[in-house]
């Protein structure tokens, strides 16, 4: 898996790279592993300007200006969250393309309605923004890996599109 994060890491690097993009995230769950997957290419201080780890509600809310209202009756892994989070990022960190994820990585705090392996991609880029919801299987080490893959692919998929 580890190889397969770089290979996709190098790839939106590249990509960005030649088509003069920069790139940020907003991360959750995965706790700045989009980010360091991303810095760990050669190059991609040229692509790379940051990423906010909102792991704390409070964080989502000052930093990448999710609203109180979502946080509170909506839940943070939700897509409404997960699409203000991509958008705060964009504009917070001056970027072309925002990345973000919120989920539940577990051991704990599933629940029926959302259970462990939830996760929300948000995407803020050239045409607006749009969420991809993800049902991962495994544990927290493989959710929070599958959802790094899943961004890094989001990522590629946006960039391809300018």
């Amino acid at each position: 898996m580890r190889e397969m994060l770089y290979v996709l890491a190098c790839r939106v690097i590249r990509l960005a790279a030649k088509k003069g993009l920069t790139v940020g995230t907003a991360e959750s769950l995965t706790g700045g592993m989009i980010a360091a997957s991303l810095a760990g290419v050669a190059g991609a201080s040229q692509v790379l300007l940051g990423g906010i780890v909102s792991y704390d509600p409070r964080i989502k809310h000052e930093l990448l200006g999710v609203t109180q209202a979502i946080i509170d009756v909506t839940g943070v892994v939700s897509e409404p969250c997960a699409r203000q989070m991509a958008l705060g990022a964009k504009k917070r960190l001056g970027v072309d393309i925002a990345v973000s994820c919120t989920g539940l990585a577990g051991p704990g705090g599933g629940t029926p309605q959302t259970p462990l392996g939830t996760v929300y991609l948000g995407m803020a880029g050239k045409d607006g923004f749009y969420v991809k919801e993800k049902h991962f299987t495994g544990g927290r080490r493989q959710v929070r890996r599958k959802t790094v893959a899943a961004a890094l692919h989001t990522l590629w998929d946006e960039i391809k599109s300018w």
